[in-house]
């Protein structure tokens, strides 16, 4: 055996090292797809019904907006004729009572001359 046989043989060996080496990297690599296979799956199998509950807690909740809609515009049509009703009677009230107020106040303001 000559230093080219031993330089062969070591070579060789090194080579089948490499080749074990990869092969349980390519091992370990095909375990870890699997098991990102397996979780993605899982996931859109999961997913999916979370999606549907979503799209219908999502509807429940428009159906009770739309109803918070017609409250709001049942409160302002209220608060409107409210407004047009305080308007209307401070209109037709006011003015007179005002008057009313003012004769009242001569008079008083008169007797209280005429005690002095």
């Amino acid at each position: 055996m000559n230093g080219a046989d031993l330089a062969a043989i070591i070579s060789a060996g090194a080579f089948a090292v490499l080749v074990i080496a990869l092969v349980l990297v390519l091992l370990k690599l095909a375990r870890l797809i699997d098991a990102a296979s397996a979780t993605i799956r899982d996931t859109g199998d999961s997913l999916i019904p979370l999606l549907d509950e979503l799209t219908e807690t999502t509807k429940s909740t428009n159906k009770q907006l739309e109803k918070i809609d017609v409250i709001t515009d049942n409160v302002v049509d209220a608060t409107s004729n409210l407004a047009s009703l305080i308007n209307s009677f401070t209109t037709t009230i006011g003015g007179p009572l005002l008057r009313v107020g003012e004769i009242v106040k001569g008079v008083t303001g008169l007797l209280g001359k005429k005690k002095k």
